[in-house]
């Protein structure tokens, strides 16, 4: 998961560098359709097989992560790089509920409070970010991370049904790839793909298919609440990112926002961990 957050941040600073070049829908489908060419080389070059017995659950991971995917990449063109991270990363927040809801692993009330501390967070977060004018983006930026969260459990439930993390991306790839054409066409005007600017293409490609491949791994062999939890990594390598490459500078109280949903974040996934060591131990 610290590859994956790794490399989520960079394509984060691809598509700030991108922004001025290309609209956001335009982005997310070369995010998709870029990426389709190097799974599709790895896949052919580990001899692996892209048919599936579970097809179904393939179409619901790809279509709520393409979503998260084109709210993310909205946010990220729209609002500082770290600010819009943050906000999508809010779905170790959703996961933790998730877990309770669908899983149907216990509430406590530390839950509960991890909970209340995350969304304080998000408060803070938005409120610079309103004043600026920008509640829409921020908005659809903190959506994304919702569907992000139902994204990681389908992505966990595949794994749990012995399929390869290159089939899981390509899927996702390919599903992605028409849903966002689909925005792209709907949405925005075309800007043409030049030598100037074909390197965003290719590093928005390249590292959103590294991150993914990783993040899959990681939910797939991992701890579902632990895997969330550093997740956040995103975080920290987006704001030094942020900082060393697009020098931008946050208000303190966007940074206050961005520390209380991480702690948050850990919190929730502490306290869920916690609560699978003790029911571990009763039960043994």
């Amino acid at each position: 998961m610290l590859v994956a957050g790794f490399f989520f941040a960079m394509m984060g600073v691809f598509v700030k560098f991108g922004a001025g070049e290309f609209d956001a829908a335009e982005m997310a489908f070369y995010r998709s359709f870029v990426g389709l060419f190097f799974i599709g080389a790895l896949i052919v070059w580990r001899k692996g097989t892209i048919r599936t017995p579970y097809f179904a659950g393939h179409v619901t991971r790809s279509v709520v992560g393409s979503i998260s995917l084109i709210g993310y990449f909205y946010a990220m063109s729209k609002l500082p790089l770290a600010t819009a991270q943050t906000l999508n990363y809010t779905s170790p927040i959703f996961l933790a509920i998730a877990t309770v809801v669908v899983l149907g692993e216990r509430f406590t009330y530390w839950l509960i409070g991890a909970i209340v501390l995350g969304f304080a967070g998000v408060a803070l977060l938005l409120q610079p970010t309103m004043q600026g004018g920008k509640e829409s983006a921020a908005w659809i930026g903190l959506f994304s991370g919702v569907f992000a969260a139902w994204a990681y459990l389908s992505v966990r439930s595949l794994g749990k049904l012995g399929e390869p993390d290159y089939r899981v991306v390509f899927w996702f790839t390919v599903i992605g790839s028409i849903i966002c054409a689909g925005w792209q066409l709907a949405t925005s005007s075309f800007h043409p793909v030049r030598w100037s600017n074909v390197w965003i293409v290719v590093g928005i490609g390249f590292c959103g298919t590294i991150a993914q491949l990783a993040m899959t791994r990681a939910y797939r062999t991992g701890n579902t609440l632990v895997v969330g939890s550093l997740s956040y990594s995103t975080l920290v390598f987006g704001a030094l990112a942020a900082f060393l490459v697009g020098n931008e500078r946050l208000a303190p109280l966007e940074l206050a926002g961005m520390a209380v949903i991480i702690a948050s974040g850990i919190l929730a996934m502490r306290v869920e961990k916690k609560d699978e060591i003790e029911e571990a131990g009763f039960e043994s």
